[in-house]
């Protein structure tokens, strides 16, 4: 069955070196630089809890956007899950989402002051958009996109607090400003366009350049950032991903680790070198989601979309590889 109507079906038919504990431990089947893989929290699949993005707080807690659901939630040290928001529903229930018929929280970023920055996609022109969560507040818009937009990935340029966002229906990436407001179309082509489901997928900023995944592609982009903020012609990296999903920078130059989505998988990619696998379903992945890297502690989200196993969260560390 084609990966894409796989998908589509999921959906319709919906401790390591950081303080959070392990709540469970799994087979390891870590291989370097990745080692003592542990599942730290679990979330509620059937009630629609599919993980989807994951970014770090300076304290090794961390939060999550959550598809299905609609949430915004945060994992304790402990391994708790505390949901900080559910997004409301369009008139239309959500079926006029693009590609999926469901209204879907996905891409998640944090500013220091503890404010979260979430993509929300529900087919509807007052609520797609790039949102934000104060500490204790409610979810306010910032940033209205096109209602025929699934919005995917989050990344923020810390040098000029610019949001990327990309587009995997329309295969582009939209910028947005630090304050929010108008988004501006920043790069498209048939490099970030889907072929049968959805394109760009991932994005990172990363040294001097936008980074973007093509789930249908298999392939991880580089774009180069003009000195005048524009986008310069765009680089294949990585080919030959299967379903690659999020992706993060270890910190060793454009060394960076992938999700994969269908196949269970976290891939290293090392300029020059053959890619490894370095995580897969032995050690608790379910349709890996998304990956982020602090220091020397990999986090790991599964979606278990498609599976309907176990949604989850897992932590690895991150040591050296000869």
């Amino acid at each position: 069955m084609p990966k894409h109507l796989v998908f589509r079906l999921a959906v319709t038919t919906a401790a390591a070196a950081i303080g959070l504990t392990a709540v469970s431990a799994t087979a390891e089947a870590a291989a370097p630089p990745l080692s003592h893989p542990r599942i730290v929290a679990h979330f509620d699949r059937p009630a629609g809890q599919v993980a989807e993005s994951v970014v770090v707080r300076p304290n090794g807690s961390a939060d999550v956007g959550l598809i299905l659901s609609r949430q915004v939630a945060h994992v304790t040290r402990g391994g708790r899950v505390e949901v900080l928001a559910t997004m409301p529903l369009p008139a239309d229930g959500g079926v006029n989402t693009p590609a999926t018929g469901t209204a879907s929280v996905t891409g998640i970023e944090r500013t220091g002051d503890g404010t979260l920055y979430f993509l929300y996609s529900a087919g509807d022109e007052h609520l797609t958009g790039l949102w934000k969560l104060r500490p204790g507040g409610k979810p306010e818009r910032v940033a209205a996109l096109p209602a025929a937009s699934f919005l995917n990935g989050l990344a923020r340029d810390e040098r000029t607090g610019n949001f990327y966002i990309t587009d995997s229906t329309q295969g582009r990436i939209w910028q947005v400003g630090p304050h929010g407001g108008t988004a501006k179309l920043w790069a498209a082509g048939e490099d970030l366009a889907p072929v049968h489901f959805f394109g760009a997928n991932g994005v990172k900023v990363h040294n001097g350049a936008v980074w973007a995944s093509n789930i249908d592609r298999g392939t991880i982009l580089r774009i180069p950032l003009t000195g005048k903020g524009t986008a310069g012609p765009h680089q294949v990296k990585a080919s030959g991903l299967d379903s690659v999903d999020d992706f993060a920078f270890t910190g060793r130059g454009d060394q960076l680790l992938a999700a994969l989505n269908i196949p269970n998988k976290v891939v290293l990619i090392t300029p020059g070198k053959a890619d490894r696998v370095v995580l897969d379903e032995r050690d608790g992945l379910q349709n890996t989601t998304a990956v982020a890297v602090d220091g020397d502690t990999v986090y790991v989200a599964s979606g278990a979309l498609t599976t309907g196993g176990d949604a989850n969260l897992l932590t690895a560390h991150l040591g050296h590889l000869d």
